[in-house]
């Protein structure tokens, strides 16, 4: 063979091998994960192969989907479903894998003998309330596709407290109403309660739609997690004693033992601190009940509900402001952004990150979670809310807010006058502050260490 032939030859097999589409296609995600309401899987499929954002939009419920046609594949989720996908080479062609978590990513690719091509950071999570195409065709990967499925409209509502409140509970109560219609009747439902503002309005209104349903009020309880007398307990009695419904509340109590962060680490795939802590307690919670009720499996939250009424401390994070929390869509629900630059590929950011913190402890002990408050349909209300006009850039004026608009809401609702208690995160609610700091070493480094441990052999480390 002349040079200039094997030149040729060398120049094709090289544009073949560029061109090649996925051969592999490993789809490892759980579909009975899925909390959809109004379609069927074929139907769910079509709309995000379709690409069409109005047609993904209008997927009620939690998932994470995936489907792949020709050498296009088609990823869209939920804040309330994790999913991740990474890309192997092979001498016959790339290999995309497509999960929830990174470890099962890794355990697939160690079956096959592609581990050493492996580390965390080179695992994508698709960020929530997007349809990510991609268009595999060898060496270079491509970049991923983003098309927005949700957008909510802004400053939609009035600055009518009374009405804005009545909506949201609304349209709280609407979800879960589909939620409990998807339960068999028999099924007990729980809720994670502290007493707060949050699992305080989804007990309420659970309660108020069984009775309203025709549904026994018997099956629902509120479960508190307590760890050697954390001050939640308490204020979660307060709440239901205040509206006589005392009977409902179950206080879980473990002992600081059973409270382990780096057990929590492997759980959420995770080390950003307030996340991490959150999912440390939820860990311990779901945990024990599980230990005292083995069938139980049908859990709600109020995850979320933070997140729509920006009832954050600003001060606590040095990258925000009041400005740039009500300027910008869903700051906290999806982070800065996915054409930002601080956004991060292998975590997405905001609560599309960090709502892992309530939905794997629970999987990982075979519940079924449910947050309304973390639904489009919820969030959409939220986002209308008029927050510049409303508190006119006064932070003290914003955290009232939240508050004021869950109460009479629920008010609406119900007709009940719903205690409203000072903020409070889960993981401080659940211990006391003397306890809290036994439990969990101060700042990240010692938990993203750990978290690299994890993967210490792998590339990169």
């Amino acid at each position: 063979m002349t040079i200039a032939a094997f030149s040729v030859l060398f120049i094709i097999n090289k544009m073949n091998y560029q061109t090649q589409t996925v051969t592999d296609f490993v789809n490892l995600l759980d579909y009975n994960n899925n909390i959809i309401f109004n379609m069927t899987a074929d139907e769910v499929s079509a709309a995000v192969i379709s690409g069409d954002a109005s047609r993904v939009r209008q997927i009620e419920g939690q998932f994470a989907i995936v489907e792949k046609v020709g050498r296009e594949v088609f990823m869209a989720r939920s804040i309330g479903r994790p999913m991740r996908y990474f890309l192997a080479k092979q001498v016959a062609g790339p290999l995309l894998i497509v999960a929830e978590r990174i470890d099962e990513i890794y355990d697939y690719l160690k079956s096959k003998g592609l581990h050493s091509q492996f580390h965390p950071s080179y695992t994508r999570m698709v960020p929530a309330h997007f349809v990510v195409r991609l268009e595999i065709v060898g060496c270079p990967d491509p970049n991923p596709i983003y098309t927005r499925y949700f957008e909510p409209k802004r400053n939609a509502l009035t600055n009518d407290l009374d009405q804005i409140g009545k909506m949201y509970m609304e349209a709280l109560a609407a979800e879960c109403r589909k939620w409990l219609l998807s339960i068999p009747a028999d099924e007990p439902v729980g809720v994670l309660f502290s007493g707060g503002i949050d699992s305080g309005s989804v007990f309420l209104v659970l309660h108020h739609l069984m009775l309203n349903m025709g549904m026994s009020p018997q099956r629902l309880k509120a479960f508190t997690l307590s760890v050697n007398g954390g001050p939640d307990a308490e204020q979660a009695h307060s709440f239901l004693d205040q509206l006589g419904m005392s009977l409902y509340l179950e206080v879980i109590d473990v002992p600081k033992s059973a409270v382990d962060y780096k057990e929590a680490i492997k759980v959420i795939e995770d080390y950003k601190p307030l996340d991490l802590e959150s999912a440390t307690m939820a860990l311990a919670l779901c945990n024990q009940i599980r230990k005292l009720y083995p069938e139980w499996k049908y859990l709600a939250d109020g995850d979320g509900g933070d997140e729509n009424l920006k009832d954050y401390p600003i001060a606590a994070n040095t990258e925000l402001t009041i400005r740039s929390v009500l300027n910008n869509v869903m700051l906290y629900q999806e982070g800065w952004g996915v054409d930002k630059i601080k956004h991060s590929l292998t975590y997405s950011g905001g609560q599309s990150r960090g709502h892992v913190r309530s939905y794997a402890p629970g999987r990982k002990l075979g519940f079924r979670g449910f947050s309304p408050y973390a639904l489009p349909n919820v969030i959409e209300v939220a986002e209308g809310i008029p927050f510049i006009q409303l508190t006119d850039w006064n932070e003290e004026a914003l955290y009232a807010l939240k508050g004021e608009i869950v109460r009479r809401g629920i008010k609406a609702l119900t007709g009940m006058d719903m205690p409203v208690f000072e903020k409070r995160r889960f993981q401080l609610g659940a211990a006391s502050e003397n306890t809290f700091r036994q439990l969990f070493p101060h700042g990240e480094f010692a938990y993203r260490t750990y978290f690299h441990s994890l993967y210490a052999s792998q590339p990169g480390n």
